[in-house]
């Protein structure tokens, strides 16, 4: 066994032939490269294996920023996410860069209209965001909110905020049931508020708060989350360079059958 340190980073990295490594740090100017393993054989870093280790790690390190590979797939991505987020760090997923010079001339000015926009409409809404936090304690005590993965602008990563409409807090996966090769959702999983919320949307107005920290804009491209973003294709993941919109998460409703061999699941 051999121990090497890493500049930046009070931890010991440490090379075990019976264990296999899932992917090969790289640090770059305050930044962490996390890539799948290559050719070259990476050393095993403990701390890549526990979420606690990781974020203290994390913490103690001059790293500003994480930088992941969606090859590595959505379970350690969002390990990752999850650690970095503990951490207080920022992590991006790593795709195809485009010329943004022109968009950047007036992205100060866009977040600041979409910010002030979003405001008032968290001041008008506030009146039955309220009546809904009230109805979801009384059909569904528990916690009031449900947070997801999304990918932002240049493929950051940040959570989403909605009402929680669902019995208790589960993933996505625990919502569907398999019938006939067919994925079909569980409706008993929602409460009585809850399908009501998701017929018109109303679970998404907390998204206002997205819009407020510059995370989305009001209009813009449709809603990546994290789990269908690390599937994408070279050109898909290009797209994800453009900020998500608020208002796409109103217009797509959610599909009631979705087939087994559909590549999208």
């Amino acid at each position: 066994m051999t121990i090497s340190t890493i500049p930046n980073l009070e931890s010991s990295i440490i090379y075990k032939q019976d264990r296999a490594p899932y992917c090969t740090l790289t640090w770059r100017r305050g930044k962490l490269l996390v890539r799948p393993v290559g050719q070259l054989l990476p050393t095993y870093l403990p701390a890549t294996d526990d979420k606690e280790s990781l974020v203290e790690c994390l913490r103690h390190s001059s790293v500003n920023l994480v930088l992941i590979d969606p090859e590595l797939g959505f379970s350690k991505v969002k390990f990752w996410a999850d650690a970095t987020e503990a951490a207080h760090k920022s992590i991006y997923l790593s795709i195809p860069s485009i010329d943004t010079s022109k968009q950047n001339a007036f992205e100060w000015l866009q977040v600041i209209i979409n910010s002030l926009i979003a405001l008032v409409f968290l001041i008008v809404l506030s009146p039955v965001a309220l009546w809904l936090v009230i109805l979801t304690q009384i059909y569904s005590p528990g916690s009031l909110f449900t947070r997801e993965w999304h990918v932002g602008k240049r493929g950051k990563l940040f959570q989403v905020i909605k009402f929680r409409t669902t019995t208790v807090n589960t993933n996505v996966i625990n919502n569907f049931s398999y019938q006939n090769n067919f994925l079909r959702k569980v409706e008993n999983n929602y409460t009585l508020i809850g399908k009501w919320l998701r017929k018109y949307a109303l679970n998404n107005i907390p998204q206002l708060l997205n819009v407020l920290r510059g995370e989305m804009n009001l209009i813009g491209r449709q809603q990546s989350k994290l789990e269908d973003a690390v599937k994408l294709d070279k050109a898909g993941l290009r797209e994800l360079n453009k900020t998500p919109g608020f208002w796409s998460s109103w217009q797509v409703a959610p599909s009631e059958l979705l087939h087994l061999n559909n590549q999208t699941l």
